[in-house]
């Protein structure tokens, strides 16, 4: 079962996200045949890391309640040049990346993303109802520690990102295989008046508290001693019992997340309106079709020469020709 979980810690100032993805992330593995990579499934490597990315987007989302897309995007310097998740309000997400070059079986972040120190990790952002000229709200850290020390692990880097954007005490456990992503968020509760990252007013999170409340560091202790395995395979439920069963829970009902993309005919349409008439026209002369597909899902849109015609006069001809890799 696809699962988010929120819980508090009833008279403390902790609060609690839980994540399965079970059946919605092997849709995304099945469906996602790397359009980059010459058609060729991504190294197990770069699976986990998207899944754990898939897993923290969720539970960041679900941990704001942000009327928008919350967009976690990973940029580098080594051979995954950008990896992305993406989660809207109502947790369906959806992932890629771009490889170039072979990855080691047992690559970390480090030789992932951050070979020259160059590595960025970002978080936008993007109100569904922004007002005109408005931008999206965005946050960017690098992929070391704050004596530069490179960050091993996609956790260390939200929990580092979590301390320097808004000073909030935050850890995670993050995994993931090819059957299921999981995460678990555990958060220090701000205390008195403050703005978040995408401008909602909170409580301040008090930075003489930072590292120093006794409870989320018990707590997040407790936490720490999750093991992917666990995460893996054991059911929410038995994951807070088994960490929490001393401490008195508040359980909010679940929510459910579930892989969606958002390409569509029309986007494509658009953006192949955008390259003008003449280059279309070499396209189509050199290979007969115009043919997009979605790095998300790898649902291939292929535009013939009518259709190519019909974008700058009517716009995309509604019900032409596109299929499905799997």
């Amino acid at each position: 079962m696809d699962l988010l979980q929120k819980f508090l810690f009833e008279g403390l100032p902790v609060r609690g996200v839980l994540v399965r993805l079970g059946a919605s992330w092997r849709e995304v593995l099945a469906r996602r045949v790397s359009v980059s990579d010459g058609g060729h499934a991504f190294a197990p490597p770069v699976r986990a890391l998207l899944g754990e990315m898939a897993a923290a987007g969720v539970l960041m989302q679900g941990n704001l309640k942000f009327n928008g897309a919350l967009v976690l995007q990973m940029q580098g310097d080594g051979p995954v040049k950008l990896a992305v998740a993406e989660t809207q309000p109502d947790l369906s997400f959806r992932v890629t990346a771009k490889v170039v070059g072979d990855i080691a079986a047992e690559a970390k972040l480090e030789a992932m993303l951050n070979l020259n120190g160059q590595g960025r990790c970002a978080i936008t952002l993007d109100p569904l109802d922004r007002l005109p000229g408005q931008q999206p709200y965005q946050g960017v850290v690098p992929l070391h520690g704050d004596q530069r020390e490179p960050l091993q692990k996609l956790s260390e880097v939200l929990e580092h990102y979590m301390l320097q954007s808004e000073q909030l005490d935050t850890r995670l456990v993050l995994a993931a295989d090819d059957s299921v992503a999981a995460g678990l968020l555990i958060q220090r509760l701000p205390i008195s008046g403050g703005a978040n990252l995408a401008g909602q007013v909170l409580v301040s999170a008090d930075e003489d508290q930072i590292g120093r409340n006794e409870d989320f560091n018990r707590i997040a202790m407790l936490a720490e001693t999750l093991t992917a395995v666990e995460l893996l395979t054991l059911q929410p439920a038995q994951i807070i019992h088994r960490l929490f069963w001393q401490e008195t829970l508040r359980v909010f009902e679940p929510l459910q997340p579930r892989f969606a993309c958002r390409c569509s005919r029309e986007r494509v349409a658009n953006m192949l309106r955008s390259l003008g008439a003449e280059e279309l026209d070499s396209l189509i002369e050199e290979r007969g079709e115009a043919e997009v597909g979605c790095d998300f899902c790898g649902v291939m849109y292929r535009f013939d020469p009518v259709d190519v015609g019909q974008l700058f006069v009517a716009g995309p001809v509604a019900g032409a020709s596109s299929s499905q890799l799997h």
